[in-house]
C-alpha cells in the first residue's frame, strides 16, 4: 500500500523543548496547523526527538506503532466549518421560503391576472366600499320589508291567542314574541288587552310588525283582579281575555268552516321555539307537548305509553286534575272550536290550576289528546317569565321622561 510520508519541519531538540511550527506534505509546507508545543502534543513524549509521522486516509501511525483515528488537520476544520454553516442557512431558508409563498405570491398572481393589459387601471377602493354598503342595504331592506313569510294556501292558518296587560316590561315582552311570530307563516295573531279601550303603545307595536293581527280589548272586572299577593293561583288571570279571543273566531268563521287552522294559547312571557308551531300545525283535534319551568318542576309533560297515547300527567302539583297541563302546553283545531260553541274557560267556580280543563274537558277526553314533540320527550316552550324591574330610583313623581315609551 503506498503511503504518503511527511518530513519533520522544526523538531529538534537543542537543549529545550521547540514548538512543532509546521511540516511538509508532498512537496508542500503546511504551517500554524498544530500550536501545541511538541511535549505537549498528543503524539509525542517530554523527551527531544524528532516526530515521525505518516498519513494516510486519516489514520496516524506513531514511531511506537499505535494507530488512533483522527481526522487530518486539513479536514477537520472544513467539515466543522461546512455543518455550521448549513444549521445557520437552512432555518432561514425555510421561513424565507414560507414567507415568500403566503405574501409574494398572491401579488404576483394579481400582478399576472393584470399583465394582459398593462394599461388597465387599479380598482377604485370607493367602488368595494360602495359594494359592501349595498350589500348591507339589501339585506337590511330584506329584514324589514319582506316579513312574515308569504302566505301559503296550503298551510293551516295558526291563530295565536296572547292575553296582555300594561305594566313596565309589556313592550319588551311582546316585542320578543312577535320577533318569534315573524318566522312562522300563516300566522294570525289575537292580542287581547286588559284594559277599557286599545292602548297606543300596543297598537303602535302591532303595526309596525307588519304580522297578520287582530287587536281586542276586554278589562277584566274589579271584582277577579288581583288583591295582595300576586302569585295567588286562585285569580285567573287572562280568562276574559281568551274567552273574547274564543268569540271573535266565532263570530268570524261560520260553525260548518272548512277553513283549516289551529288555535293557540300563548302567553307573552313565555319563549317559544319556532319547531312548536310547525308540530301544532298538524292537530286534528287537540294537541299536547311539555312545558319548562312551571309548577316548580324543570317541566310538566304528558305521560305517553307505548302505542303513543296519553295515560297521565308528569306534574307534582295536584296530578289528579283532568288536564293536569299549562295553558301553552296544547292547541285546538279550529273547527273544534267553532263546532263546540259552548266550550269556554270558566271564571267561575273554577280553581287556581283548572282553567285550562275547563276548556279542554268541553272539548275532548284524555283518549283523544294527540301527544307532539316527540312523544313530549322534546321541550319546545319555556315559561320564563320576565323579572319585574325595580324602579325605586324614579321616585313618586318620576325622575325619567314620562313620555319616553319604554
Amino acid at each position: 500500500m503506498q503511503q504518503h510520508c511527511a518530513r519533520p519541519v522544526e523538531a529538534e531538540a537543542r537543549g529545550k523543548q521547540r514548538p512543532f511550527s509546521g511540516f511538509t506534505l508532498c512537496g508542500v509546507h503546511f504551517r500554524g496547523f498544530l500550536t501545541l508545543p511538541l511535549d505537549n502534543h498528543p503524539f509525542s513524549d517530554s523527551s527531544a526527538r524528532i516526530l515521525q509521522t505518516c498519513f494516510h486516509n486519516g489514520w496516524v501511525v506513531s514511531p511506537g506503532n499505535e494507530e488512533l483515528w483522527v481526522q487530518p488537520a486539513l479536514e477537520m476544520p472544513k467539515r466543522r466549518d461546512i455543518l455550521a454553516i448549513v444549521l445557520i442557512v437552512l432555518p432561514w431558508t425555510l421561513l424565507i421560503t414560507v414567507w415568500h409563498q403566503t405574501t409574494l405570491a398572491p401579488l404576483l398572481a394579481v400582478h399576472k391576472d393584470e399583465g394582459g393589459d398593462p394599461r388597465r387601471e387599479a380598482p377604485d377602493p370607493r367602488e368595494y366600499c360602495m359594494s359592501d354598503r349595498d350589500i348591507v342595504e339589501v339585506v337590511r331592506t330584506e329584514y324589514v320589508y319582506t316579513r312574515p313569510p308569504p302566505w301559503s294556501d296550503t298551510l293551516p292558518t295558526i291563530h295565536v291567542v296572547t292575553p296582555t296587560y300594561s305594566r313596565p316590561v309589556q313592550k319588551a315582552e311582546l316585542t320578543r314574541m312577535a320577533n318569534t311570530l315573524l318566522h312562522v307563516p300563516n300566522l294570525h295573531w289575537l292580542v287581547v288587552e286588559d284594559a277599557p279601550r286599545r292602548t297606543l303603545l300596543t297598537a303602535r307595536l302591532l303595526r309596525d310588525t307588519g304580522l297578520n293581527y287582530t287587536h281586542l280589548h276586554v278589562e277584566t272586572p274589579r271584582n277577579y283582579k288581583l288583591r295582595g299577593d300576586a302569585r295567588d293561583p286562585r285569580i285567573p288571570r287572562g280568562t276574559m281575555q281568551r274567552n273574547l279571543a274564543l268569540r271573535w273566531l266565532r263570530e268570524t268563521f261560520p260553525r260548518n268552516s272548512t277553513q283549516p287552522g289551529v288555535v293557540y294559547f300563548a302567553d307573552d312571557d313565555n319563549t317559544y321555539s319556532l319547531e312548536l308551531f310547525e308540530e301544532m300545525r298538524s292537530t286534528r283535534r287537540v294537541s299536547v307537548w311539555p312545558v319548562a319551568f312551571v309548577g316548580g318542576l324543570r317541566y310538566e309533560a304528558p305521560r305517553v305509553n307505548g302505542a303513543g297515547k296519553v295515560v297521565g300527567w308528569k306534574t307534582v302539583f295536584d296530578p289528579h286534575r283532568p288536564f293536569a297541563i299549562d295553558m301553552a302546553g296544547f292547541a285546538v283545531n279550529l273547527r273544534l272550536i267553532l263546532q263546540r260553541s259552548q266550550a269556554y274557560f270558566k271564571l267561575r267556580g273554577v280553581k287556581g290550576g283548572y282553567q285550562e280543563s275547563s276548556l279542554l274537558r268541553e272539548l275532548v277526553t284524555l283518549n283523544d289528546l294527540e301527544p307532539k314533540a316527540a312523544n313530549c320527550t322534546k321541550i319546545l316552550v319555556w315559561h320564563t317569565r320576565t323579572e319585574k324591574p325595580v324602579l325605586v330610583n324614579e321616585g313618586k313623581k318620576g325622575f325619567t321622561d314620562p313620555s319616553v315609551e319604554i
